[in-house]
């Protein structure tokens, strides 16, 4: 069929998705991040103060093992819950209005934890966290990479992620000053986990609306109107030049009304995607939140005081900002694919060896820090990588609800994970338990990382 030729001298309009995607990173992308970054932080520093609690109840209300790891898990199950209906309602109100939600839930919930008089009260407020933690993270990530330039789409969602190492840095501190101070100090630590709610305020008024989704949604003139707001921001550095505006970026998004219906994330052309995806969440769920909500118990039954071990896991976070930092600098570089799954396989690495650090009589502080500090460092990175990747696998229509449902899928590995530590360490006997227990954290980051290499490569890709 013979083509009409276009007019000499017009070319093609650029859309809003490619007039967002050559801009310079500048001021406006430096407020999207830093404040979602907050947000992202806080939700970390919720997380993390969990595991010092269950410390600290541990000794004060006698929990076992058993009633700790539902205390932890419980939080999983909401977030679980949370993970899937968050991106769902993403897809539909807004990625904005969920993420002011979020903080709003799970702040007020934390804060009333601090009240309570029984674990059962403590595990059903801890489950009304989790919806929020859960609907937050993927509905974050998916802002940032929806205003992110194409070029540096992947390190900015790392960066952002970054913000993860900082609010369990928090809470560590937090960990280490305010519950061992008193016997109620493990309240006060969560009368602090209730700034998230404050910050609901801050999220709702100041971070922009996904453009994407304004356009879906009908709604092109707050759609124009924020991409001239990126457009009239200051540049920071150094600007490289943009790709010509008649040639239309890969899989970009049209002007609202033009854009053919997006197909389901089980739909023959996403499945072999989702699949990998879900595998890479499950197994680093698995493996990370089986470590580190358990490591402050781990560590004073290994002989260590209270305030000593929450010292080691002090110093042990301390290792996720150069993780994140690397990631952030070598997802561009490498890729996506290559920097998760090299991550991944040195998480698994650093978990065997801080089993065997671990075990035995004798056990030398030095080499348990050493080989926690690894873990740490490469288990971040992974995350990094991961939280990049998954909102760059699906088109805008269904971006939230595939990015919230891999990480709901990846929550009920979060369950399992401290209900198996118990059962974990009665396997390997008394000298070898934990080696048992890190063993198992390791197999599973293996399976991730063989799972990462079956994830397409998106780096420099346009978001559809």
């Amino acid at each position: 069929m013979h083509e009409t030729p276009r007019p000499a001298g017009r070319t093609a309009a650029p859309t809003r998705a490619q007039r967002l995607d050559r801009l310079p990173f500048n001021t406006r992308h430096r407020r999207l991040l830093v404040g979602s970054g907050v947000g992202w932080a806080l939700d970390a520093m919720d997380v993390g103060l969990v595991s010092f609690v269950m410390a600290a109840l541990a000794q004060q209300w006698g929990l076992g093992p058993g009633q700790l790891s539902l205390l932890a898990s419980i939080g999983f199950v909401g977030m679980a819950v949370g993970a899937s209906v968050g991106g769902l309602l993403a897809d539909r109100i807004g990625r904005r209005q969920v993420f002011a939600l979020t903080l709003l839930v799970y702040g007020l919930a934390t804060g009333a934890s601090a009240l309570v008089g029984s674990l059962a009260a403590l595990v059903v407020l801890r489950f009304v966290v989790g919806l929020g933690l859960g609907a937050e993270l993927p509905v974050a990530s998916t802002l940032v990479a929806e205003y992110a330039p194409r070029r540096i789409r992947g390190r900015l969602v790392v960066l952002l992620e970054a913000f993860w190492a900082v609010g369990w840095i928090l809470a560590a501190l937090i960990g280490y000053f305010v519950v061992p101070s008193s016997p109620d100090g493990w309240r006060w630590a969560l009368v602090i986990g209730v700034v998230p709610a404050v910050y609901a305020v801050v999220v709702r008024r100041a971070l922009p609306e996904s453009v994407r989704f304004l356009e879906t949604a009908g709604r092109p003139d707050e759609a124009e109107a924020a991409v001239r707001d990126f457009e009239l921001a200051r540049p920071l550095g150094r600007a490289p030049a943009g790709p010509p505006a008649d040639v239309p970026a890969e899989g970009s998004t049209a002007e609202a009304g033009s854009a053919p219906a997006a197909p389901g994330i089980w739909s023959p052309g996403l499945r072999g995607r989702t699949t990998a995806l879900w595998t890479v969440w499950f197994c680093i769920n698995f493996a990370y939140y089986g470590a580190f909500t358990w490591l402050p118990t781990l560590l004073v039954q290994q002989g260590f005081t209270l305030t000593r071990s929450f010292g080691y896991v002090l110093v042990i976070t301390l290792a996720q900002l150069p993780g994140y930092a690397v990631a952030a600098w070598l997802i561009e570089v490498w890729g996506r694919r290559a920097t998760l799954a090299a991550f991944l396989g040195g998480s698994a690495v650093s978990a065997l060896l801080f089993g065997i650090a671990s075990m035995g009589t004798v056990v030398l502080p030095w080499q348990v820090m050493a080989s926690g500090m690894a873990l740490s460092f490469f288990n971040l990175g992974a995350w990094g990588a991961l939280y990049a990747i998954g909102p760059e696998l699906y088109p805008t229509a269904v971006r939230g609800t595939g990015t919230g449902a891999a990480a709901a899928f990846g929550r009920i590995a979060s369950i399992l994970a401290p209900l198996s530590v118990p059962l974990l360490l009665g396997v390997g006997g008394e000298d070898h338990d934990l080696i048992v227990v890190f063993a198992a954290f390791g197999a599973a980051f293996l399976v991730a990382a063989a799972a990462a290499f079956a994830l397409p490569e998106q780096r420099g890709r346009a978001l559809r």
